[in-house]
């Protein structure tokens, strides 16, 4: 069981950050969308952000800043973070602009703002930190 927390931990993760960015946006727009649950694509916290850095923050713990396995887990957050704040957050931009010039209806939500981004890294370690702990 020890070693299937590398898949288990940041998988309850991702799910609980999902959990969290739909009571928010419920309470944001007083309205219950129970699909948002399974779309992780934009929105606060970055789900994306959160299941990386939880994956990252337990290989730290357990492997240690000068293991390969960190280096890769860094790299790999770094990456999706840098691509969910970065490309996908201007994609999204596009398409707002898109649907309001056309009339089309594109995807709005595709990536995040840095607070969403930071909130989902902080949400990872501080959760990651605490489920390695009850898996230890």
């Amino acid at each position: 069981m020890n070693s299937l927390k590398y898949i288990i931990i940041p998988f309850f993760i991702a799910i609980l950050s999902q959990i969290v960015k739909t009571i928010i946006e419920t309470i944001k727009y007083k309205k219950i969308n129970i699909s948002r649950l399974f779309d992780g694509m934009g929105g606060m916290p970055s789900t994306h952000s959160t299941l990386t850095s939880s994956l990252t923050t337990i290989i730290y713990l357990n492997y240690g800043v000068t293991s390969i396995l960190f280096a890769l887990s860094l790299f790999f957050s770094l990456i999706v973070i840098y691509d969910s704040m970065g490309i996908r957050y201007e994609s999204g931009n596009q398409a707002r602009v898109i649907n309001k010039v056309v009339g089309t209806n594109l995807k709005e939500k595709l990536g995040h703002n840095p607070l969403e981004v930071l909130a989902g890294v902080v949400l990872g370690i501080t959760l990651g930190i605490v489920m390695n702990i009850i898996f230890t």
